[in-house]
């Protein structure tokens, strides 16, 4: 078979199916859902490293083969389908058709960029996105692609206070993740304890999305709910 199939490239590949599950639900108006496979993706894509690196006895091609796959599926589920959520949230007019492709574009310029180095570097266990300072601090070069995952969400929780000044907001938004994603400056990493803050935050905006959600389509009650809260 064509590939390399062991346990270090699971969380990818689950990673991109959480992204193709979510676009399905998002093209039949489920975009509450859409965007908890967001998250997921998300999530499954901030131990998808951790995780390949535990296996110490990778072959060059192996760990080759899991660059790869990590930036392919990182366009996929952090580039393409965060522009079908946002085309499906009022970003389908011509400017937003043209925010939207260079959104993708810019992320898929950055994971393409990444590959180049990390293919240069003599040691491929080391990441080559990575800037280690002298007190121990590590910095990307540039937003990750991977940072709408928490972004959007968030976003979606707040919207219903925005009101009509959501579609602004998402423009914005994107606009400025295009420019950060090739801008070369020192994005901060986050360490173990802020990744378990960030994992919460998002966590709670995707329960609140989804009890939103089962409201609207009558799944559930606010009594009934808090009768269970309680």
């Amino acid at each position: 078979m064509v590939g390399f199939y062991n346990y270090t490239v699971i969380l990818t590949y689950m990673s991109l199916v959480s992204s193709i599950t979510g676009m399905f639900f998002t093209f039949t108006g489920h975009l509450s859902i859409g965007i908890l496979c967001l998250a997921l993706s998300g999530l499954f894509d901030a131990f998808d490293g951790k995780v390949a690196r535990s296996k110490k006895d990778r072959t060059m091609d192996e760990k080759r083969f899991g660059i790869q796959i990590d930036s392919l599926c990182d366009l996929v589920s952090f580039g393409v389908f965060p522009v079908v959520l946002c085309w499906y949230s009022g970003m389908n007019t011509p400017f937003g058709m043209v925010i939207l492709a260079l959104y993708c574009l810019a992320g898929m310029i950055r994971l393409a960029y990444y590959n180049v180095l990390e293919e240069k570097k003599n040691n491929d266990d080391d990441d080559a996105e990575v800037i280690e300072q002298p007190d121990g601090r590590k910095y990307f070069h540039g937003m990750p692609i991977t940072a709408i995952s928490v972004g959007l969400p968030i976003i979606y929780v707040t919207s219903p206070l925005l009101g009509s000044s959501f579609p602004i907001l998402l423009h914005g938004i994107m606009i400025l993740a295009m420019i950060l994603f090739i801008t070369d400056f020192r994005f901060p990493k986050p360490t173990t304890k802020e990744l378990m803050v960030i994992i919460v935050i998002v966590a709670v905006a995707v329960v609140w999305l989804m009890i939103r959600y089962m409201v609207r389509r009558h799944i559930i009650t606010i009594p009934y709910f808090i009768s269970i809260l309680l």
